[in-house]
């Protein structure tokens, strides 16, 4: 898999979580690129509906971790 270089938190690409305490699941797939602000900017995987979506990685971050 390409890595992106800076990118702070290698370890989460394949985590599963969830969008906040009760929403659906998802999977983090890679980085696409760093933000203006800092931020990151990533390619989750949402599971119920198969669809790829941009997400911020201090979102991903807040975001809980399923099982």
């Amino acid at each position: 898999m390409q890595q992106i270089e800076g990118f702070p938190a290698p370890e989460l690409i394949g985590a599963f979580k969830t969008f906040g305490p009760f929403g659906p699941p998802y999977q983090v797939v890679k980085p696409i690129r760093r933000l203006d602000d800092g931020d990151w900017l990533l390619q989750v995987h949402q599971l119920e509906t198969g669809e790829d979506v941009e997400y911020r990685y201090t979102h991903v971050l807040a975001d809980p971790q399923t099982s």
